[in-house]
């Protein structure tokens, strides 16, 4: 076993678990180019954003973005391991699931000056069926000039390398007669441009012969947060005055760019909440969540 690849034991895990408390405090402006590039990339028809225009719910990821210098990026397109994450000796890393809460009466939007405060909350292992697991729990807040505008927690989970024959979790049937779908096809341009807004470069999404050779992958994998942001821009194109409070989702099964995939939804509460899934072109569910409304 390689150094980038240790076991997980007592001592190990509790070097990591020093990054416990850690913060980070990053400044960024909500400008227009990130904006109309996102909404460009949805294949939305949206008016150019103006001064004053409310970020719809998760743009805020095209900004803080990791813009580490390229000597300090690792083999996987990732920054190299350590820094404010913990340097989990683990290779395979993906963002899986997270839950975030706006403010009512402070929308982030465009012009805002904002930071964002980050803090490590909790680093677990995990014994899994292929390995070691370790999540990671980070907790950011997002302030304006005017406040507190968002809360986000982000679950991080690490695994070993994929190896010939190990154990695939069993997969969910997905409902197919949601009253809101639409059917999308996840070209390498759609990864691409998504990527390139969020300044991404984790190679499992452009890099098809890292993607399949190194991670075992059989296509390009579609980012989890553009799944989490297509089914909030479902919800928009079915009811765009609504106002998300919070929205929570849990990344089940991987999405690969060789089929066409689809996301669903369906008002619930009476249209106080809904409920989103993705499913892919088998009909398994890959994504759950749900948004409840102000």
């Amino acid at each position: 076993m390689s150094d980038s690849e240790r076991s997980i034991d007592a001592q190990l895990l509790a070097q990591l678990q020093a990054w416990q408390g850690r913060t980070e405090t990053l400044h960024d402006s909500i400008t227009a180019a990130p904006m109309r590039g996102l909404s460009a990339t949805l294949d939305r028809d949206d008016q150019a954003p103006l001064p004053g225009t409310p970020l719809p719910p998760l743009w805020h990821w095209l900004y803080f973005l990791p813009q580490v210098r390229q000597s300090g990026i690792g083999p996987d397109g990732h920054p190299r391991r350590g820094g404010f994450l913990p340097p989990v000796p683990l290779p395979r890393r993906m963002w899986a699931g997270g839950r975030l809460q706006w403010e009512a009466d402070n929308p982030l939007a465009l012009g805002d000056k904002v930071h964002r405060i980050s803090r490590i909350e909790s680093v677990t292992h995990k014994a899994g069926r292929s390995g070691d697991l370790v999540f990671v729990l980070v907790r950011h807040e997002i302030f304006n000039e005017r406040g507190l505008a968002l809360t986000e927690e982000q679950d991080i989970v690490y695994r070993p390398a994929a190896q010939p024959g190990d154990p695939a979790p069993a997969p969910t049937q997905a409902a197919q007669d949601a009253p809101w779908q639409r059917a999308l096809v996840p070209d390498p341009v759609l990864l691409f441009r998504y990527s390139a807004l969020t300044f991404n470069g984790h190679r499992i999404h452009y890099d098809r012969q890292y993607a399949t050779e190194v991670e075992c992958y059989p296509g390009l994998v579609v980012h989890g947060p553009l799944l989490a942001t297509l089914l909030l821009d479902l919800l928009r194109r079915h009811l765009p005055a609504a106002r998300v409070q919070r929205f929570e989702f849990k990344a089940l099964r991987p999405t690969f760019d060789l089929h066409p995939f689809r996301v669903h939804g369906a008002p619930a509460d009476g249209g106080r909440s809904a409920r989103l899934w993705g499913s892919d072109h088998e009909g398994w569910l890959t994504m759950q969540a749900s948004a409840q409304l102000f």
